[in-house]
């Protein structure tokens, strides 16, 4: 018979395992932009702004608010000659205009894989195509990229709204193109439907989706096969988390929980979790994950389950790295290596900024 005592302290016990996706957390776009602004930080007397959040999530905006970042929603905000970082997101050409007409140092963080798709969006609508383009509406990577060819472009969410399009009858074809941080599941429905409504559909040679995105997908698919629980690390906002939480519930895990910080853990979450999974969106840090295994307390460690290798790695944007040498003298034959100082060294040489009256 179970105590309400002996309860109270099941509740309260560690698991027996942690089980670690791999890969997850930061992508190859994420560790570009975040070292892109601690650099503009670095170099830069304060406050440096930033157009939109630079990546999704809340402690990597909190560390760079506190070290004098501001993030602005409008670029009219952003003082005349100020130093200013588009984020990883993608901004509309309109954006982009009005920031370097202000004046200052502007650098485009845009992840080279939005860029791809914005390409395929102009393209496109050059050529007299309809495109759907498949996102989340409000999301700042599909307001981005819509802006791009706004006539043309329709955003669709779900396969129904695809049935609904009004389009051309004297376009020249019709597109599919997507945001790139779409679970498989949301992008497979609606190709499949547009497919049967427009045979002729146009498709990109190299799918839309993110590489890191269907990497961590994988990871958690896995990762639903062996474990009691799931918590995916990451913030509401970012896209590629909430989708990595429905591809855990869809391969069997229904006990799955999206945390921004260990703290969101409750007792409840644990209870009878024997073996915990654990990933991280694309813009989550690992040293929030080392934090949900510490409050986990796994009593026979912690193991990784590896879906695929990961060694990608974007540079630094050129406005940046030509930015760079003139403030940083060089070093020898190398001014700086920047495939080994990774994000989170960038966050953790951030310093708060010291406010003077």
């Amino acid at each position: 018979m179970t105590t309400e005592g002996s309860l109270t302290q099941e509740r309260h016990r560690g698991v027996d395992e942690v089980v670690l996706a791999a890969p997850r957390g930061f992508c190859a776009g994420v560790e570009m932009a975040i070292k892109a602004l601690a650099w503009m930080v670095s170099t830069n007397p304060p406050p440096v702004y930033c157009y939109h959040e630079i990546v999704h999530n809340q402690s990597v905006v909190e560390a760079f608010e506190t070290a004098g970042v501001v993030f602005v929603s409008d670029i009219d905000d952003v003082p005349e000659g100020a130093p200013l970082m588009l984020s990883a997101h993608g901004s509309s050409p309109e954006v982009v205009r009005a920031a370097r007409g202000r004046g200052g140092l502007v650098v485009d963080a845009v992840c080279p894989l939005v860029t791809k798709v914005h390409h395929e969006v102009k393209t496109r609508s050059q050529k007299g195509y309809e495109i759907i383009y498949v996102g989340h509406q409000g999301h700042d990577e599909a307001i981005g990229t819509i802006a791009v060819a706004p006539e043309s472009t329709h955003l669709v969410e779900t396969e129904s709204d695809v049935n609904q399009l009004e389009l051309a009858p004297d376009s020249a074809g019709v597109a599919l193109i997507a945001q790139t941080t779409l679970s498989h599941s949301e992008w497979a429905g609606i190709l499949s439907r547009a497919r049967r409504r427009f045979p002729d559909l146009w498709l990109p040679g190299r799918e839309d989706l993110c590489y890191a995105t269907t990497n961590r997908q994988k990871a958690v698919q896995l990762l639903a096969q062996e474990t009691d629980a799931i918590f995916v690390v990451g913030s509401e906002n970012s896209s590629n988390t909430r989708a990595l939480v429905k591809v855990a519930v869809d391969a069997g895990c229904q006990r799955t929980k999206r945390i921004d910080h260990a703290g969101e853990i409750s007792d409840d979450d644990l209870f009878g979790v024997r073996i915990a999974g654990v990933t991280a969106g694309a813009s989550a840090p690992e040293n929030l994950v080392n934090d949900v295994i510490a409050r986990l307390d796994p009593r026979n460690g912690v193991r990784e389950l590896r879906a695929v290798e990961e060694a990608e790695y974007f540079p630094l944007p050129p406005a940046l790295r030509e930015h760079i040498r003139k403030q940083v003298p060089p070093q020898g034959d190398d001014e700086y290596d920047d495939r080994t100082w990774t994000a989170s060294k960038a966050l953790e040489s951030l310093s708060p900024i010291v406010h003077r009256d």
